[in-house]
């Protein structure tokens, strides 16, 4: 009697299995077939070690902020932080300021070995719809200066034409890196909204090396 309730047990725990192995293969296949990309709002408790090494490998040092100070600024600023997923698989994440005049397109990163296979398109169209109809800035290393990163900054300016943002030819240069402003929707940016979203953000932090030109 004994032997067969073993064996009824272990025959139970082999289905079990079975079911939850086909469960799993079968929510693998369906997600390849849709390929549909998944939000996660990140807050300091949810901001793992994958979202950091992309933010701390994605942008050249003097456009980080320090990692401990964004995290605290998640706490302190209404920062719209959101990493993307396919399936399980972290994609990337972006960072967004929202404003009352315009909402301030701030990090937008994805993982360097799934650069060029649409992801980035996918996730910049995901953003526009969350914010559509609202005017929308973002700033990117001006394509017009001479650099060793020229041609990067051409295909991201590219990249931003073709999806409705436009130049507003407003450039500022910090620490000898030209910056430029683009846009999307109503309105124009002028260098006094640029000096009203930097006194906002210096209220909660500002480097202490950084050089205006």
């Amino acid at each position: 009697m004994e032997r067969h309730i073993i064996y009824i047990k272990h025959t139970r725990i082999a289905e079990l299995s079975v079911i939850g192995y086909v469960r799993e293969q079968t929510n693998s296949v369906k997600c390849e077939k849709t390929r549909m990309m998944t939000e996660k709002k990140i807050s300091k408790a949810t901001a793992d070690e994958q979202i950091k090494h992309l933010y701390e490998t994605a942008f050249p040092e003097g456009e980080q902020i320090p990692w401990d100070d964004l995290i605290r600024l998640i706490g302190e600023m209404p920062l719209d932080f959101t990493a993307y997923y396919e399936c399980d698989d972290f994609i990337g994440f972006t960072i967004v300021y929202p404003r009352k005049a315009f909402n301030w397109y701030w990090y937008f990163a994805v993982r360097e070995e799934l650069r060029g296979k649409g992801y980035g398109q996918q996730i910049l169209t995901q953003l526009i719809e969350h914010y559509k109809g609202q005017t929308c800035v973002l700033d990117m290393e001006s394509p017009t200066q001479v650099s060793e990163n020229i041609d990067q900054r051409k295909r991201r300016h590219d990249f931003y034409l073709r999806n409705g943002f436009r130049d507003t030819n407003v450039y500022r240069t910090y620490n000898d890196i030209t910056m430029t402003i683009m846009m999307m929707g109503k309105g124009t940016f002028t260098m006094q909204d640029w000096d009203d979203i930097t006194n906002e953000l210096k209220q909660f932090w500002w480097p202490d090396d950084i050089k205006e030109e």
